[in-house]
């Protein structure tokens, strides 16, 4: 990816190196449990600007089941947290210092730029959200998590939470590695940012109530495959701005495929359990990247109607 000597994005916290407590957080100082799914109808077709007919769905996630095993859904959060009563930042290293720092800076930079134009089109306000560098452990305002659970959105203060040593893991674990692999992680999450702001989380709460738990998990797998699909329409922006490389695609791709429900099982256990994906197969979340990047268009990322 051809990121060098482009703008970094001001909406950085750099709390690495920083302790995390002072915040007891959601279900006695852990990530909490709460919420529920709100279903997205999605805007088949037209420009970008038919995302402002979806409806996302709401989830605390990120890589969190694939690192941790810990099932996203029992993080969830109505939103309603009040956010840590003291969030620890400083400023981040001026360019040049950090070469891992300025690609991410990047990388939300042109997810910025891309769902601002977005937004814009359906005449909307894109707010952006807040990406938090944090080492080991960090508060945010859906409770306390450490560096197992990987990156994860938090729509009750709209961050997007990363210890940045997840990248190595992420090459050396998963067997994902390049600059773009990295780009798609980023991209995923802030597509649930979108997904935070198109829909309405009381309803999202509402329906997981009266869901079992497998239930819950194959709409979790929709919430998902929206991402990839949204990290994908990003993809095709990074190309418009003559950002791709060769190979590029490919590693976000490989990145996908890595990271399947079904793949990880098999690494994990030796075999898989369908009914408890959450996040979709290997086949899936290479399938709706693949889309998203082909198309550009984030109408076409309904992953609520229809099969999947």
């Amino acid at each position: 990816m051809k990121w060098r000597g482009r703008e970094r994005s001001s909406n950085i916290e750099d709390r690495r190196g920083r302790a995390g407590g002072g915040f007891g957080g959601l279900g006695g100082g852990s990530l909490g449990r709460g919420g529920g799914i709100r279903l997205p109808t999605g805007g088949g077709g037209g420009s970008r600007g038919g995302i402002g007919g979806l409806i996302g769905i709401v989830v605390v996630l990120g890589i969190i089941w694939l690192v941790s095993g810990q099932n996203p859904l029992d993080m969830l959060t109505s939103g309603q947290s009040s956010a840590p009563s003291s969030a620890s930042s400083r400023q981040i290293p001026v360019e040049g210092q950090d070469e891992l720092v300025d690609f991410v800076g990047v990388v939300v930079k042109e997810t910025e730029d891309l769902w601002g134009q977005v937004f814009k089109a359906s005449g909307r306000d894109y707010p952006e959200p807040r990406v938090v560098l944090f080492t080991d452990q960090v508060n945010s305002a859906c409770g306390l998590a450490d560096a197992n659970v990987g990156p994860f959105y938090c729509p009750g203060d709209s961050k997007v939470y990363i210890d940045l040593s997840f990248y190595d893991e992420l090459h050396r674990k998963f067997g994902a590695p390049g600059d773009f692999a990295q780009a798609y992680v980023l991209a995923h999450e802030v597509g649930h940012h979108v997904q935070n702001l198109t829909g309405v989380l009381p309803e999202f709460n509402r329906r997981r109530q009266s869901m079992s738990q497998e239930q819950a998990n194959a709409y979790s797998v929709r919430v998902e495959l929206q991402a990839d699909c949204y990290a994908g329409v990003w993809a095709n922006y990074a190309g418009q701005q003559n950002l791709l490389e060769s190979g590029d695609i490919e590693e976000a791709l490989n990145a996908a495929n890595q990271i399947g429900d079904d793949t990880l099982q098999k690494r994990m256990q030796g075999y898989a359990v369908p009914k408890t994906f959450n996040h979709g197969t290997s086949a899936q979340r290479k399938a709706w990247f693949e889309r998203g990047f082909r198309s550009g268009n984030p109408g076409d990322c309904d992953t609520f109607s229809g099969n999947i």
